[in-house]
Order: structure tokens, then C-alpha cells, then sequence
């Protein structure tokens, strides 16, 4: 994550830990409450509201006929209640009105919120909406789900947003940049290729990773033809649906609606749906949901009572704090049960303890085993909470159920993500082989990886290969082809082609969950924007006649997604099983890895794997046993039925490039 607020965000792990005698002391006497009834609860008696704000002298329930622009109807005092909770009750269903509480702490009357647990929301989000949820449910609800995976390592992880992805004429959508752009089917480029759902189906990915979907702060959802954009890493309502996505703000079921039609859509065609959160910071300080309604309780602060800030956006909220790490938890659970949401990336995870991330996990496990969990095992900055506490990706092995993103491999692919210009393995820079072989066995331990030459981490940290994503790019930075672009001057586009297909080729069949962005199977790219998230459409939307261009690239990626897929041994499971079947040859040339994937690992058809990774300029002559051998990839090209047959002996890898031989 980066935006507005944020210093960069990758790659940071802060260790250092900050004073303890701090005023969050004072927060552990504060009482707490964990029954199911916060914020709303309509049933036969009418409509009861409950608020958790233990401080407060009084709190008001004011009710409206509008989302906004209007006086109250009705207001309604709260009587105080058990474990620091404030209720009132109504006789009667208000259905169609919307709602705002006013707490008043030490004689002073905060300004009003819909509260922390709003599910349902107006026109920017400002004021709570009572609606019937389940007449939300799109027709086959009941039995609509995700993909069945017995483990992480079977996903492949795509991610979007919803903006880019659809907003661009060429997409041929009706519905750009709305939640309803993923029900369309059979949509086309200008030159006849699929686009939208048709093309992820097309492509072969498992998983949508979208970005923000929740209700943000930063786009006017009174305004939406202003061509407003944002990745949307500045929370408002944590349990509402962002408005600008649908096709009517002001209606509050319609965002929720046009939502839940997205992610059957997506089952349908047989693609989970992976939703990114923000819980370690809001989007305002004390004019947060949060502060008003509890002032100070749900974040983290230093020793001068200032608001810490580990997300680098000015403030960091509370995991490690009963109500709040109640609250996070709650929350996914209300996603994956109201939305069937299939999987959950967490931003900047290492902001929260490592207690409250189990928690999260577990309780997920118990709703549909196959959701999974990961996130950033770093923070943006320093902490109050111990570095022994945080969900950092050196504690992922405490964490069971949980993925880390290795910017192991991120970097040493590719080229370092805060340096443009530096090259990675992929791009002929030596030195990185060591760094690059821990990504193949997923930072997991192997007797033929020395980590003490590891470029970002020097043990193994991650006791099986589920606890690890893959990637060399995401929204965060420069995409994939313009990072090339920067780091190879003077090469043509063809080369940087085929230093694209090295790279993912690398990604794709090493051990652990593989990850990619949005755009790049089309060689997409950001015009060389590395913080783009609130640039303009004519920055972030994908341009789907790339897909006619770079026919070949796509194919490619289809191809590699397709090879893993179909073939366990890439998918291996445990440490063990790694450090058994993957067995690496001695090689003195730089820029080179060789290896094999042996024994027919994971109850793979091939017996053997041989792959060989030229990130060099020159070729290289490779050794390989005698036998009957299929060509699955070579010189660019890759198709997992295979492009020939060789007998083994010495075998020219061209530069740039990957030669997998099986038998």
C-alpha cells in the first residue's frame, strides 16, 4: 500500500520498538463487550441499536428520511448499558430510513457517525442505512460458492481494481468501473479478443485479488462523473460496500446488491473472490468512526499521546486491544458470510499481533475451509508493539493459516522495487542467485540454500511453502513493464518481453502461492507511474487492444498458468517435501539456476522436472542426464502438452530465458 498518506510501504520491516510508558495503558481497564448485536439488530420487537462507548456521559440516535441534505425525523436518547454499551429500542421495522449516533464525552457532543459496524450506507457513507439485507440476495444465493482448494498453493492470485480493469472503451464493458463489470459476459476488444470475466476465465487464474472494496474516503460519491480515482487504502465504513462502484450511491442496497452479483458472477465461472482490507489505519485521526465513537481506545499511540503512526498514513489502529481485535475478526467473519468472500489480503499485516491474525484465520477456517489468509509481513514504520508481537513475515511460521508476500523474490527477479533502475536476475544483474533459489523453495529450509547470502533475509523463515505469495509485481510501485522499461535502456520491447516471461516463468513454478498483476499477461503498463493511486484513468485503465499486440505474451502466461496448474509439483506442500524432491546443480556461471524437481513430487505424472534459468546476455550450455526428455519451454515459447523432444546431453539456453525439460 501507498497513497496520499503513506511512505512506502514494502519492504520495511521496522524492528526497533518504541517506549512502553505510554497512555494506551489507561485503555486496559476500560470494560468490554462481545455480544452480536452492535450497531443494529432488527427483529420481531422492531429496531434496537446498540453502541459500545464506555466513556460516554450520553449518546443520541438520530433517524432520517435521507442519505443527506436533511434534518432528523426522530431522536432517541440511549439508556446505558452492560459492559460499557448504550441502547434504545424502536417497536417497529424502519426499514428505508437511515440513522447517525451523537456521543457526548465529557459534556462536549462529538459530531455524529454511523457508527463503527455500519453494513449499510447513503452517499458517502456518512449516514447508516436500515434496510432488509436478505431481500439483497441475488437469485441462487444459497448455493453459490468459490472454488474448493484443499491448500493456498493450488490458487493463482490475480489482482484488480475495479477502475482499471473495465473503465477503458476498449474493454467493450457496459458497466465500467462498477461492481457489475464482472457479471458481463461475452464482452470484446475492439479487435474481437475477450475481455472482463471471459478473459480472467481465458487466462486461467483461480482467484481475483480486488483492491479496496469496502467504503472509502477519498472519492465524492456525489460526483462520480469527475473522473475521480483511488486504490481506496483510506477506510470509512469497514463493513459497507464502497459506493463509487455501484451504479447508484445514494441507494444503499444497491451497492450492496450489485456487489454480491459480482462475486456469483465470478463463482460461476469458477473464480474466487480475494478481498483486500485496511484495518491497521483510518482514513481521519479524531474525526474517525472510531473517535467518535470511542475516542482513543482504538488506536495506538506514543509516549507524548500523539497518535503512533506504523502506516505511515497518520495513525495506527489497536489489534493487540480487545474491542478492536473483536472488531477486525467480526468483520471478516461478516464478509466471508454476507459476501462469500473467498480469501482476504491484509495491508501492511505486521501492524497487527500475531494473536489477533490467528484468531482471524482460525475463525475463517470454521466458515469454509478452502478462504484463505496473507498480507505484508511489514509495516511502514516503527511501533509500540513488539516486534516479537507483530505479524511480521520472520513470525509467518507462528501464524498458522497465513501467507506472507516474499519480496525475496521480488527483488531479486526483477531488480530492487526502490531503485528504477537496478536489475534483477531476470535482467542480468549477477548476485542473486542465492536470493532467487529462496524463492524457489519458498524461504523454506534447504540443504543446498545458504542464507547467509540472501539479499532481504538471512534464515529460513517460513516453515512450509502455504505460509508464502510469489511475485514480482503488484499495484504497489511500477508494474511489471515499466520497471523493465526503466531498468534496460536501449533494449527493444521484444527484449523486455522476454525478460517479462523469465521472470514470471520463475515465479510460477517455485514452491508457494503465485501472485500477479492485473494487466501485465498483456504487457500492460502505468506510463511509468510508480504511485498511482489517485492518477487518472489514462494512467491506471488497461488497454485491451495490448491484448491483439501482444498476443504471444498472453499466450505465454496462459500457458505457464496452465503448466502449474496441471502439475502437483509445483504445489508442493511441506518443507519437507521440498527439501527432498528439489535438488539443485552446481553452476559457476553467473545469472544462472539449474535445478530439478525429482521423484514425482506431490504425485506428479513426471517422474522429473528440469529447469534452467538464464537471466544472463550470453547463452549457456547445460548439462542434462541422458533419457527421453519433452521440451516444455525454450528460448520464450512454453506449452505444457510440449514444443519437442530431446535426449538430454548439452542443451544451449538462450539468454533470458527458461528451459523446462520433463520426462
Amino acid at each position: 500500500m501507498k497513497h496520499l498518506f503513506a511512505a512506502v510501504a514494502l519492504g520495511f520491516a521496522a524492528t526497533t520498538t518504541m517506549a512502553q510508558n505510554n497512555p494506551d495503558s489507561q485503555y486496559a481497564s476500560w470494560p468490554t463487550y462481545s455480544g452480536d448485536d452492535l450497531e443494529l439488530k432488527i427483529d420481531k420487537h422492531g429496531t434496537n441499536f446498540t453502541l459500545w462507548s464506555p466513556k460516554a456521559d450520553a449518546v443520541q440516535v438520530r433517524i432520517y428520511d435521507t442519505d443527506r441534505n436533511s434534518a432528523p425525523v426522530r431522536l432517541i436518547d440511549m439508556a446505558r448499558g452492560d459492559n460499557g454499551t448504550w441502547r434504545a429500542s424502536i417497536p417497529e421495522r424502519l426499514y428505508g430510513k437511515f440513522y447517525t449516533f451523537a456521543v457526548t464525552i465529557d459534556g462536549k457532543q462529538l459530531d455524529e457517525t454511523p457508527g463503527i459496524w455500519a453494513k449499510a450506507v447513503g452517499t458517502n457513507g456518512h449516514r447508516a442505512a436500515i434496510i432488509d439485507m436478505p431481500a439483497t440476495n441475488p437469485a441462487g444465493w444459497d448455493q453459490d460458492h468459490g472454488p474448493r482448494l484443499d491448500n493456498i498453493t493450488d490458487a493463482v492470485l490475480y489482482e484488480m481494481h475495479h477502475r482499471d480493469f473495465s473503465i477503458d472503451p476498449s474493454s467493450g464493458i457496459v458497466h465500467k468501473g462498477k461492481f457489475l463489470a464482472l457479471t458481463e459476459r461475452d464482452t470484446k476488444s475492439p479487435e474481437g479478443r475477450a475481455t472482463g470475466i471471459d478473459h480472467l476465465k481465458e487466462l486461467g487464474v483461480t482467484h481475483v485479488h480486488i483492491l479496496p472494496s469496502y467504503d472509502y474516503n477519498s472519492v465524492d460519491e456525489a460526483n462520480l462523473p469527475s473522473n475521480q480515482y483511488n486504490w481506496g487504502y483510506d477506510p470509512y465504513n469497514y463493513n459497507a460496500p464502497e459506493g463509487s462502484y455501484s451504479t447508484d450511491p445514494a441507494d444503499p442496497t444497491a451497492r450492496i446488491c450489485e456487489m454480491k452479483e459480482m462475486v456469483k458472477a465470478l463463482h460461476d465461472a469458477g473464480i474466487g473472490v480475494v478481498m483486500d482490507v485496511v484495518y491497521n489505519h483510518t482514513a481521519d485521526n479524531d474525526a474517525s468512526n472510531f473517535s467518535l465513537t470511542a475516542p482513543g481506545y482504538f488506536y495506538r499511540h506514543r509516549p507524548d499521546g500523539s497518535y503512533s503512526d506504523a502506516s505511515g498514513c497518520g495513525n495506527e489502529t489497536a489489534s493487540d486491544r480487545q474491542m478492536m481485535r473483536d472488531f477486525i475478526v467480526n468483520s471478516v467473519k461478516y464478509w466471508a458470510k454476507e459476501y462469500h468472500i473467498d480469501g482476504f489480503r491484509f495491508d501492511l499485516m505486521a501492524i497487527h499481533d500475531i494473536e489477533t491474525m490467528n484468531e482471524v484465520a482460525a475463525e475463517l477456517k470454521k466458515i469454509n475451509p478452502s478462504i484463505f489468509v496473507y498480507g505484508e509481513g511489514w509495516t511502514a514504520g516503527d511501533s509500540p508493539l513488539p516486534a516479537e508481537r507483530r505479524a511480521l513475515k520472520e513470525n509467518v511460521d507462528k501464524m498458522k493459516g497465513i501467507a506472507v508476500f516474499s519480496d525475496d523474490i521480488r527483488d531479486a527477479v526483477k531488480g530492487h522495487y526502490s531503485n528504477a533502475e537496478d536489475r534483477g536476475f531476470a535482467t542480468g544483474k549477477p548476485g542473486n542467485e542465492e536470493t532467487v533459489k529462496i524463492g524457489i523453495v519458498a524461504s523454506t529450509a534447504h540443504p543446498q540454500v545458504d542464507y547467509s547470502k540472501g539479499n532481504n533475509s538471512k534464515f529460513a523463515y517460513a516453515g512450509a511453502p502455504t505460509e508464502i505469495i510469489n511475485y514480482v509485481s503488484c499495484h504497489d510501485d511500477l508494474t511489471l513493464t515499466d520497471k523493465l522499461a526503466k531498468s534496460m535502456p536501449g533494449s527493444t520491447e521484444a527484449e523486455r518481453q522476454r525478460a517479462a516471461r523469465l521472470a514470471q516463468t520463475i515465479v510460477f513454478t517455485s514452491q508457494g502461492t503465485p501472485f500477479m498483476f492485473a494487466g501485465e499477461e498483456i504487457f500492460r503498463d502505468k506510463k511509468g507511474v510508480h504511485n498511482s493511486y489517485k492518477s487518472p484513468d489514462s494512467v491506471n485503465a488497461i488497454d485491451w487492444s495490448l491484448k491483439t499486440k501482444n498476443a504471444d505474451q498472453f499466450n505465454y502466461y496462459r500457458n505457464l498458468i496452465r503448466l502449474r496448474k496441471e502439475h502437483p509439483a509445483f504445489r508442493m506442500t511441506t518443507a519437507e517435501e521440498i527439501a527432498k524432491n528439489i535438488v539443485f546443480d552446481k553452476v559457476s556461471s553467473p545469472n544462472v539456476i539449474s535445478y530439478s524437481i525429482r521423484n514425482n513430487a506431490n504425485g506428479d505424472e513426471w517422474k522429473e522436472i528440469k529447469l534452467v534459468f538464464n537471466g544472463s546476455t550470453t547463452p549457456f550450455t547445460a548439462k542434462i542426464p541422458k533419457g527421453n526428455w519433452t521440451i516444455i519451454a525454450r528460448d520464450g515459447e512454453l506449452n505444457p502438452d510440449g514444443l519437442g523432444e530431446a535426449k538430454g546431453g548439452t542443451m544451449v539456453v538462450a539468454p533470458t530465458s527458461a528451459l523446462i525439460l520433463a520426462r
